[in-house]
């Protein structure tokens, strides 16, 4: 595989993907809801392939495939877990829909804001937002820019790769808000499952068939295949790695804010059937690449270079190599514009407005836009740093989101939660999350993650206790979630 090839891909790639933004535009986008909603008119399978899109980004094919290199199989029930977690999303998805629609909600947050009555409330988890979010752009951008080196053998650098996805992400995040970056993430997804799919099949084929394949990972690497394994799957490690990852799908802000997005019930439930049926069979494929690199390219320097080395293997037709490379491009990108329209819209939202009392719709619109390539360009110098594997990197960041957990499961079923409640436990326990991921430090060897999201739950429970809850506001805002869900029973 030649580097000019790499070039021609990612040009054809971004000028397909303009063409297809471009096609994208309905109408002007004049409001908030418009603009990051997508006037809440999105379908089941658009919204399904964005979805996925959108969720199994460069984590997927570079860092779980790392993580498997890394750690072996405990990586596929790391990732199985995760799918377990989107069950959250049959129970609390028609629930964040129904109030979205009646009450005309843009964020998560400025959900949390009015269910418990203080503006506060969605300041302070916009906040929250943007601080754990930002790492985690940055951790798409690193998965471009290392798999552009490890496909050219560093003939394009690691920079160039991340100011690449950087620019493009902005592009796409402009052209017609959610609705473009919906468009190309359903492109992307029916190229990413169909070409990453195809290259297992000639991988496993190359080495053998699946019993040669792991007959050879059970001679050279039988650790890989039991759990602890090396020992990098510990029940601890695995603790607290897991337990971000099964909230991920309420915790970020840029998953749950689509669940105010289908045109309808069903169009909601088609999504979460068609996102299921995507992640298994992507996380089957990722897993298998990591096992593949293992075998073919056992002493790598850096374990997030395994797919970028298995695309460029002998193993694997050049053309296909490039292809598959452009489809898990396009999938960090994906995620990385998606976060920058969620970011941007909670700043908007959320913050400007507190600062700006009287802001209109309108307003919010012009500011939302132009934070957008301010987000980026903070990920930007992020990602230069190069921190820890992208896999870790990813959960420690949803760490950071856990601590938003309790409210949210107390908005919709505990009429005693109050914004003190709120307020302390995302405040604190956040803070905690970031002192320990700044020192490295897991108290009884268990992650940030853990002791995040137990503080938050301890602290949200006793303080709601204490306090004064807006029990008109409550009742009304429950009421209207039972009244409107009995309607499409």
């Amino acid at each position: 595989m030649t580097t000019s090839m790499v070039w021609w891909g990612i040009v054809v790639y971004i000028l397909i993907a303009l063409f297809v933004a471009y096609l994208s535009r309905s109408g002007k986008q004049t409001n908030m809801g418009s603009y990051f909603l997508g006037d809440r008119k999105m379908g089941g399978i658009v919204s399904a392939l964005s979805y996925s899109a959108t969720t199994y980004s460069a984590f997927m094919l570079v860092g779980l495939a790392g993580l498997t290199y890394n750690g072996g199989v405990g990586a596929l029930g790391f990732e199985l877990i995760y799918l377990m977690g989107v069950s959250l999303v049959a129970f609390f998805g028609p629930r964040f829909w129904v109030v979205g629609k009646k009450y005309g909600y843009i964020t998560p947050s400025e959900m949390l804001g009015d269910r418990y009555d203080n503006k506060m409330v969605a300041l302070v988890v916009s906040i929250t937002s943007c601080v754990f979010l930002i790492p985690y752009s940055a951790v798409q951008l690193s998965g471009v820019g290392y798999l552009l080196q490890g496909m050219t053998n560093n003939e394009i650098s690691y920079s160039t790769g991340v100011i690449i996805a950087t620019i493009v992400a902005i592009v796409f995040s402009y052209i017609a808000g959610i609705r473009s970056v919906a468009w190309t993430d359903s492109l992307q997804a029916v190229f990413m499952i169909i070409t990453s799919t195809v290259v297992v099949l000639i991988l496993i084929n190359s080495l053998g068939g699946f019993s040669d394949f792991f007959g050879a990972i059970e001679s050279t690497k039988p650790e890989h295949l039991a759990v602890p394994g090396n020992g990098f799957w510990s029940l601890t490690t695995f603790i607290g790695m897991t337990i971000p990852w099964f909230f991920f799908s309420l915790s970020n802000p840029q998953v749950s804010q689509r669940l105010f997005m289908p045109a309808s019930l069903k169009s909601l439930r088609i999504m979460l059937m068609g996102f299921m049926i995507f992640g298994l069979i992507y996380t089957l494929v990722a897993v298998i690449w990591g096992f593949s690199a293992v075998v073919m390219f056992p002493n790598l320097e850096k374990a997030d270079l395994a797919t970028p080395m298995v695309l460029s293997s002998d193993a694997v037709p050049p053309i296909l190599g490039v292809i598959v490379m452009v489809g898990i491009m396009a999938a960090a990108i994906s995620t990385i514009d998606s976060i920058l329209l969620t970011l941007s819209s909670l700043f908007a939202r959320d913050v400007y407005s507190q600062v700006e009392k009287n802001s209109t719709d309108a307003m919010q619109l012009r500011v939302g836009k132009i934070v957008i390539p301010i987000i980026a360009i903070l990920a930007y110098l992020f990602a230069e740093m190069e921190l820890d594997l992208i896999a870790v990197l990813s959960v420690a960041s949803s760490a950071g989101l856990l601590v938003v957990v309790p409210s949210i499961i107390g908005t919709f079923f505990w009429k005693r939660g109050t914004a003190a409640g709120v307020l302390s436990s995302v405040i604190i326990s956040g803070v905690v999350v970031i002192i320990l991921e700044l020192f490295k430090y897991k108290p009884f060897g268990l992650a940030s993650g853990v002791w995040g999201i137990s503080l938050s739950t301890i602290l949200f429970i006793v303080v709601s206790l204490m306090t004064k809850a807006p029990e008109a506001k409550a009742n009304e805002f429950l009421k209207s979630v039972k009244i409107e869900l009995n309607k499409f029973k």
